[in-house]
């Protein structure tokens, strides 16, 4: 096998200084396949709350704790210092646009200003890896126009920054979902080749930004086991707002329809319902495990998942990690969001829009015969999770997309 591309170069990986979202959980899978690939990799987490530069160990003490997959290799760090919040131009440019909601400018603004450690600014890279396009202005100091960069998009942040400020109080004229938007295309027009974690993503900014060259790559995500098998109904679901919708539409819409039904829901999503909606949890109370340290040993142990989503945006990771475990799945078209439409018509895979659909499939699954290891391992679902979301598909694609941009800088 010849040597990877990437072999013995030096890349700075950008990313937010973040943990337990899936923004982590794609640095990560990053920085395995750099590694993986023979690259020398250096992860630089970058803080966007003022004070947190480098060489202060105890002010990043809990983002290092949180992060152990980190310990691997050297960690670098920075983030902007206290004094750069009273010059002039970051009071009028970043503070006073963000009271009026700009989380665009306060994002970008916070980077501009980050200290870096003097090794990092005195090295050369062949090449940076930017997360976010609030980080660009980090990404860009240190390509110093010689090193290509990528870009990971993660996802539309203009529309979520609007959903953000739908809850806050800002002060009027409130910053406009145009104006976050203008400036994240501005900062990603500094990008060699722009990579998108979903297919509706990339999609959009193609559109948007037709001049710059663009890559579908779909984030790494561990797979679940594909057996022995059991007799239980799943659903894995984490506590955010888009899934406790999701959850309450399924208990009060579906479950109803499905006499006799008994499902295993995992995950941190019982607390978000219990503040929610607490005479339903406390009906369903006996079917909630709360959150698990493996939830690879729920789909393990299981003959069907349920993917009952109504709302959120992006690529759906429990999704993913029900593929992969390649058990029979009923969901809803929601819950493919970002996929390829070969998604839609993957055997095995039941999509349902109506509350009655989904509880009329439930009660046909529980008929059928609980599949096998092999069966699983097999299936349609798990060949769809192989060729996309692997981690052996993501780090081949990884590899040809570095070698585009270091062929193309030489």
């Amino acid at each position: 096998m010849s040597p990877s591309c990437l072999a013995g170069r030096r890349v700075a990986l950008i990313h937010p200084a973040w943990h337990s979202c899936g923004t982590y959980r794609v640095v990560v899978g990053q920085i395995e396949a750099y590694r993986a690939l023979g690259a020398d990799v250096l992860p630089i987490a970058i803080s966007s709350d003022p004070g947190f530069v480098p060489g202060r160990d105890w002010i990043w003490k809990s983002f290092t704790q949180a992060t152990p997959e980190l310990d691997a290799g050297p960690r670098h760090y920075g983030g902007a210092p206290f004094h750069a919040m009273l010059g002039p131009r970051f009071l009028t440019q970043v503070l006073w646009p963000y009271v009026h909601g700009d989380q665009a400018a306060i994002r970008l603004g916070m980077s501009q200003r980050a200290a870096l450690s003097r090794e990092l600014e005195d090295r050369d890279y062949d090449l940076v890896h930017c997360n976010h396009f609030f980080l660009m202005p980090v990404a860009r100091r240190l390509a110093r126009a010689r090193a290509p960069i990528m870009l990971d998009t993660h996802d539309l942040q203009a529309r979520q920054f609007a959903l953000i400020n739908e809850r806050m109080p800002w002060l009027s004229p409130r910053a406009t979902y145009d104006a976050m938007l203008a400036q994240e295309l501005e900062a990603m027009r500094g990008a060699d080749l722009l990579l998108h974690l979903n297919a509706q993503e990339a999609e959009d900014f193609r559109a948007m930004l037709p001049e710059k060259r663009h890559l579908l790559l779909y984030p790494p995500t561990p797979a679940a086991p594909t057996g022995p098998g059991g007799p239980d109904v799943v659903i894995v679901s984490s506590n955010n707002t888009a899934n406790v919708e999701s959850l309450i539409w399924f208990l009060e819409e579906v479950a109803p329809l499905a006499p006799g039904l008994e499902v295993k829901i995992a995950g941190s999503v019982d607390a978000g319902l219990r503040a929610r909606a607490p005479e339903l949890h406390a009906r369903y109370k006996g079917w909630f495990l709360g959150r698990v340290e493996d939830p690879g040993a729920i789909y393990a142990n299981a003959r069907l998942a349920l993917l009952p989503t109504v709302g959120g945006t992006g690529l759906s990771i429990k999704t993913v990690e029900a593929m992969s475990s390649g058990l029979p799945i009923i969901a809803t078209p929601q819950a493919l969001r970002g996929m390829d439409a070969a998604a839609l018509t993957i055997p095995g895979l039941t999509v349902v829009e109506t509350a009655a659909e989904f509880a009329r499939a439930i009660l046909r699954a529980r008929e059928a015969p609980i599949p096998s290891d092999s069966a699983r391992g097999a299936s349609a679902a798990r060949a769809y999770y192989e060729a996309r979301f692997s981690r052996a598909a993501y780090q081949a694609s990884l590899e040809s997309a570095g070698e585009t941009l270091l062929t193309s800088q030489a």
